[in-house]
This record gives C-alpha cells, structure tokens and sequence, in this order.
C-alpha cells in the first residue's frame, strides 16, 4: 500500500490538472482525484498494470460522470473558474486557472461532456484514442470525430489550450535517439517502472513481442532497434513510424505521463492504419502539403512486403 500512495502522489499534479480542465472547478477536481485514490485503494493490484495510465483513466471517468450528472441538473460549474474562498492553497488554485485561461474554461463548458473528454484527454494531454474510447464506451472513430468537433468549437472561439504536447513530443524524440543510439540506461530513464509494450495481431505476425511489461523488459525490445523509425505526429501526438516508399507501415504509439513513458502500442493492421493522420514535420514537399505546411505520409493499404519486412525488422520494430 505504501508504493501505491507513493506512485498516487507522484501523480496527483497531472491527475488534479486532468480534472480541473474536465471540471472547471477546483474544489470537485480535488474531489475527483480522491475518489480516484479510494478506488485505487480498493482495487485489486493485478488490474493496475501501469498506475499512472490507470489513474488517468479513473479521474476521466469520474469526471465523465460528474459532468454527465451535471448536465442531467442543468447546473453550471459550482466555481465560475474562481478558486474557493478557502481549504485550498490560493497559489495553487491560482496556478490552476491561469494554466487553462478563462476564455478556454468558457469554451470546455460549452462542449457536450463526451466532447469535452475528448478534447481534454487527447488535445491537452495526449491521450490515444483508444484509450478515450474506453472510457467513453464509444468507437476510436466516434471519439475522433467528438476531439474534432471540440477542437474546431475551441478554434472558432479565439482560445488557445496549452497541451502538454511539447513535453511528449520531447519525450518522444529523446526515446528515439536512446533506442537508435542503444543507451539501454537512457531509455530506462524515459520508461514508467511499470511501463507496458503491446502489439496488434499484424504486428505480432512480422515478429514483433506483445504484453511485455515493465522498464527494463520494454528498454530491451527497443535498444539499437529502432534505426529505420522516424519521428510523426499521428493523429496529432507525437509518435514513431516506419514507412517504406512513402506507405507508412507500421506506427508506434507511445503514451506519456509527465515525463515517463508508460505504454507503447505497435500498430500494422492496414485497416487501423489507414484510420490515423499522420504527418511527418522533417519531410516537407514530396505530397502535397497540409494547411501546416507538414507533409503527410501515405498509409500503405497492403501488407508489408515480405522480404522487406524481414530485411529492415530489427532496425524498426521489436521482436
């Protein structure tokens, strides 16, 4: 129980600014992250693989409820985006509200609480889709389609969200150096103790090894392999690819939290691959580009050739 209130506290600062820009409110913000350590308390410790993504995935749908039940009372948030006259650390609270804006907190009230999970999680704090599908209890697809509807709401208001997109993006990049450059020791630094690397079937089928879990196993399948993969945003996070004549092949999605990685995810099924956005920023020119100016990689539609896969597979992928 010690570990786990030791691990619970290191991830208490994401936890209550998940909460604060799903709620709005200071005071049930603080609310939700303690049901989400009287859950954790409760729960049973074989069901926490990786604590910190378990605990985000518990405070978002806590969250999820409360503004589901706040929707339901037609109540608007119990603050006004004003921290409470007492209880609570004013240089907190007042950290909290600048971190968001008050005219992006005005634009997330607006949003249907699906829409506003989405946005929060995978916009502001880099959640994949799949992931917010489970806890939304929706398809990948119609989470993407809520996270776009939110993000063109929160763009045609002026707002700006401030994600934690340049923290991952760097944690990210600095995996791939570590992996290319096989520094065992730095890659351990950037994985969670309790990280997770799984893969599709289509992975697993070109070698690649699934359910792998903890640091030091996870470091293992990426030192010096990782050659061949490239830096991409999919989907808009920051993520790793290995592409063959322009067709991306196979997409590595890395899941941070702070600054550790806590899962990775190979995916290589053409049908899910051909669902993601993804973007090259450092190739600029060879497709047409994008209103950014980024080129966008095609998504292969056919498997990987054969010969090809076996030739490159260790610089790319694990197995």
């Amino acid at each position: 129980m010690e570990e786990l209130a030791e691990g619970f506290e290191r991830a208490r600062p994401r936890l209550r600014a998940v909460a604060y820009r799903m709620l709005g409110s200071a005071s049930e913000a603080d609310d939700a992250v303690q049901e989400a350590w009287l859950r954790l308390s409760r729960a049973d410790r074989g069901d926490v693989r990786s604590l910190p993504a378990w605990l985000t995935t518990v405070v978002a749908r806590i969250c999820l409820n409360m503004l589901q039940a706040r929707q339901t009372r037609r109540e608007q948030p119990l603050e006004d985006h004003e921290p409470p006259a007492g209880g609570a650390d004013p240089a907190a609270e007042a950290e909290l509200t600048e971190s968001v804006g008050l005219a992006l907190s005005t634009v997330l009230d607006r949003l249907a609480p699906a829409e506003r999970l989405a946005f929060v999680l995978h916009d502001m704090f880099a959640v994949p889709f799949d992931e917010i599908a489970d806890i939304a209890g929706r398809s990948p697809a119609a989470v993407r389609q809520l996270a776009s509807r939110a993000r063109r709401r929160v763009r045609e208001s002026g707002a700006r969200p401030e994600p934690d997109r340049a923290r991952q993006r760097t944690v990210v990049q600095a995996f791939l150096a570590a992996s290319r450059n096989g520094d065992f020791a730095a890659l351990l630094a950037l994985l969670d103790p309790d990280a997770v690397l799984r893969a599709d079937a289509a992975a697993v089928a070109t070698g690649a090894s699934t359910g792998v879990v903890g640091a030091a196993a996870v470091a293992e399948q990426f030192a010096g392999r990782a050659r061949a993969a490239r830096f991409a945003l999919v989907d808009g996070a920051a993520a790793l690819v290995w592409s063959v004549g322009g067709e991306v092949r196979v997409v590595f999605t890395l899941t941070v939290v702070g600054d550790r990685i806590t899962e990775i995810e190979i995916l290589a099924d053409p049908a899910r691959l051909r669902a993601l956005d993804v973007v090259l920023p450092d190739r600029v020119g060879s497709l047409p580009p994008d209103r950014d100016g980024a080129r966008r990689d095609r998504v292969g539609s056919l498997p990987p050739d054969r010969d090809g896969a076996r030739r490159e597979r260790d610089e790319v992928s694990p197995d």
